[in-house]
């Protein structure tokens, strides 16, 4: 049996809980300090992430199953969702039930592989999207993230195809004619620095255009980390009218801006772009009032070779499990935009609602399943890339100071953080955690 006294929940009470047979077995509000004492920490429901790259099968260098959820359980995430760009892709039963099986091993957090849309991401035929739904790793999510989905008649049957076992499809919104050769954001700054600029109009057109064919074939559509005040626009318009179109903004996007891009530093190329400030706000407000549905990381591990390099060359991406809680308690509950119960909306409740994750995002109560976190939310830290969990270390915010810091993590029942340090599990003994 696990104790934590004197946790303030996101709402301002203060509660002791107990934890048995990985489930919250008693809630109290006695001011007990037996146990984990929790005083002047919030305890939250464990978060949850729609958009993680893990990288394994192929490419084990750059992240694996296990080190991504390790890295996971640090930022306190209790479920993750695992893009199918790995090679092979996964757009076979064979391919996510391997991922399945290694998160279930990893035991860190619980991992859910999300299929491709197409065979090898290919944008031709559709992939195995009935097998992958009737496997062990019970897919629902599908994605050909890294690539839109650009040919119509694809998406259109795609969306038909999940419908019929209420799936989703999380499209990259990327006109693929209009960003040809593009490395950042088109405005004032690409011109004058002399990168191909990436249109604003490349990402709405596409989200224009999936929002039509889902209400035309009345299934689910959720826009993959959306970043321009115009997609926000959108999407507000789809919800008036009913569509059922639901959105994600990384914590990235929410803090950084495309004026970076001016000294060339490959850690702040990311696909789809940085943007302007202008845009920033769109998306801060947007994610604030609901019409942005979640946060999504977006985590994107590359190794040290892929990212430093000239501009051209480098890849896009940037690895944010570990840090983005604390960006988001940066950008929006510092500026007062949102509130903590509006966080954990964001993070935890909504994301599990969308993806159908049963033991995930649920409310602090008597019977729910133990996926919980310890925050010190008057503590601040310095992000250092050399302290990561992740495999690789491509963070555009080394050496900047966050605010927030998670000290307890709780997976399942299991404390697999503790002091801010992610704890061995027995049956990753002997394995290396870095």
């Amino acid at each position: 049996m696990i104790k934590i006294s004197n946790a303030k929940t996101a709402d301002g009470r203060i509660i002791s809980v107990e934890i048995e047979n990985n489930l919250i077995s008693k809630i109290t509000q006695t001011d007990d300090k037996s146990g984990i004492d929790a005083k002047g920490k919030m305890i939250l429901p464990g978060l949850v992430d729609l958009h993680t790259h893990l990288r394994e099968p192929g490419r084990e260098d750059s992240e694996t199953v296990l080190s991504g959820s390790i890295a996971a359980t640090a930022g306190g995430y209790t479920a993750i969702s695992a893009m199918a760009n790995t090679n092979p892709v996964a757009d076979t039963a064979g391919v996510v039930e391997q991922v399945y099986r290694l998160g279930v091993a990893a035991g860190y957090s619980e991992v859910n592989p999300i299929g491709a849309v197409t065979k090898g991401l290919n944008g031709e035929q559709l992939a195995e999207l009935g097998a992958m739904a009737d496997s062990i790793a019970k897919v629902r999510i599908f994605s050909d993230d890294g690539k839109c989905v650009s040919d119509p008649l694809l998406m259109r049957r795609a969306l038909e195809y999940v419908k019929t076992f209420n799936g989703l499809i999380a499209q990259h919104a990327q006109d693929p004619r209009l960003t040809i050769n593009s490395q950042m954001n088109e405005g004032v700054i690409s011109s004058r620095i002399g990168l191909v600029g990436w249109p604003a109009v490349a990402e709405e057109s596409i989200i224009a255009r999936d929002i039509l064919l889902a209400d035309h074939v009345g299934s689910r559509l959720h826009i993959c980390h959306v970043t321009t005040a115009g997609g926000v626009a959108l999407i507000k318009w789809a919800k008036q009218r009913g569509i059922q179109v639901t959105a994600e903004v990384t914590p990235h996007h929410l803090l950084l801006t495309d004026d970076l891009v001016e000294n060339y530093d490959p850690i702040y190329k990311v696909n789809p772009p940085l943007r302007t400030q202008k845009d920033v706000w769109a998306l801060r407000e947007a994610l604030a009032d609901g019409t942005i549905d979640i946060v999504a990381t977006d985590h994107a591990p590359h190794p040290s070779e892929d990212k430093d390099c000239e501009w051209q060359a480098a890849a896009f991406g940037m690895v944010g499990l570990e840090t983005a809680l604390s960006v988001v308690v940066k950008s929006m509950i510092e500026t007062n935009l949102m509130s903590w119960p509006d966080l954990i909306e964001r993070m935890s409740t909504k994301p599990a609602q969308i993806a159908g994750y049963a033991n995930q995002g649920r409310n602090l109560a008597v019977g729910a399943p133990a996926n919980l976190l310890l925050l010190d939310p008057s503590a601040k830290w310095q992000v250092r890339r050399d302290r990561l969990n992740s495999k690789s270390k491509n963070t555009p915010f080394d050496g900047m100071e966050l605010p927030a810091v998670i000290t307890d993590v709780f997976y399942n029942g299991v404390q697999t953080v503790s002091d801010s340090k992610v704890i061995k599990q027995a049956s990753n003994q002997g394995k290396d955690l870095n």
